[in-house]
């Protein structure tokens, strides 16, 4: 896990402590858990969505609008 261990994270959970409040903490961790579980569900969905390319034979022509 990105080479965290426990002193590193008692470390990161005081200085959020501090800076949050400790009443606050549940409501932060909850939204940092809502957040890892919506990115974990939208990264699954990605790879399930294949994007298809097509080529075509002939280029596609240039519409210029002149703002005069």
């Amino acid at each position: 896990m990105l080479g965290l261990g426990a002193p590193e994270l008692l470390i990161i959970l005081v200085i959020v402590a501090m800076l949050f409040g400790v009443g606050k903490l549940p409501e932060v961790f909850g939204s940092i858990g809502k957040g890892i579980r919506e990115f974990r569900k939208e990264a699954e969905v990605g790879t399930d969505n294949k994007v298809t390319t097509i080529k075509t034979e002939q280029p596609v022509d240039t519409v210029v609008v002149d703002k005069s």
